[in-house]
């Protein structure tokens, strides 16, 4: 193989990043990045993207799904599905020095993972016409399942700020500043008048990772919890709350489930909804009148 011999004097740190079962659509984010976009390539070296260029390196060559390495700063989206995906994130993790999971996908398993819970079979009759052409796992899980992990940044997608200041942190030797607070806090700082307390409307803010700037409950719908669980999260209090507010024992384990299945942290949810089950609450409970 021919090799560049601009590679060989380059300084700039080396960026790959990779897809396993996802929308692509926190990659997209990246692209997304635009104006900054030119201004982080002097800092580092593109070395792998196959959303963005189908060649590896500044040689020129064919880029493959496993990628030759080794790489400064691995991004990488999507869970593991399939068998071939649990082999080429252990070659990931072998040719990255600092591995970071992007999304709900890579860092919980993503809508995908609800097969956790049912019989994948059962899926592949309802969805393929010829379902024994489909070679899948029965699950899907996170990255973190399969192999260390360096940094794990939420969402669904993830938040472009974000991720540059996770690039940023890397370039700076530094860890990245990623506030591992809830949703509830985004809403005090906008000023948006919490909707549970005004109007009951069910809401997973207090127990979701911040990084969304709480566009729904701006907008008076309550938040469905697309960027993950928080830092030691109140999930009895929570459960409690749902209930409060009208959501029966199967809501609330489906809002759980949605983009964040295979999270351990909601792991506990069923058997809450079970033990508040069986001590319900008056629903009809008066809420303390708003001021006018």
């Amino acid at each position: 193989m021919a090799t560049d011999p601009g590679l060989a004097t380059d300084p700039r740190p080396t960026l790959a990043v990779w897809k396993f079962a996802s929308c692509d659509g926190c990659q997209l984010t990246l692209l997304d990045c635009e104006d900054e976009l030119l201004g982080l390539t002097e800092r580092v070296r593109i070395d792998h993207f196959l959303e963005m260029t189908p060649v590896e390196g500044a040689g020129g060559e064919r880029a493959r799904p496993d990628g030759r390495g080794p790489y400064d700063l691995s991004l990488v989206e999507g869970s593991i599905t399939t068998a071939e995906d649990a082999e080429r994130i252990q070659h990931i993790r072998r040719v990255s020095r600092y591995l970071v999971t992007i999304g709900a996908c890579a860092t919980a398993g993503g809508i995908q993972a609800l097969r956790n819970f049912a019989e994948v079979d059962e899926f592949l009759a309802a969805v393929y016409a010829q379902p024994e052409y489909i070679s899948t796992l029965e699950t899907s899980t996170p990255i973190s399942a399969h192999v260390p992990v360096d940094f794990e940044l939420r969402g669904c997608p993830i938040d472009r700020r974000q991720l540059l200041e996770v690039i940023t942190a890397h370039l700076a030797g530094r860890k990245p500043r990623i506030p591992s607070h809830s949703v509830c806090f985004e809403c005090k700082r906008r000023g948006t008048t919490c909707i549970t307390v005004a109007h009951g409307t069910p809401c997973l803010g207090p127990v979701t990772h911040a990084g969304c700037g709480a566009i729904c409950p701006a907008y008076g719908r309550g938040c469905y919890g697309c960027f993950g669980p928080t830092s030691r999260p109140n999930l009895r209090s929570m459960v409690a709350q749902l209930r409060h507010d009208g959501m029966s024992e199967r809501d609330i384990q489906r809002v759980f489930r949605t983009f964040n299945a295979a999270s351990p942290e909601y792991a506990p949810v069923p058997d809450l909804v079970a033990e508040e089950q069986d001590s319900p609450r008056d629903t009809t409970e008066a809420r303390p009148e708003r001021p006018a």
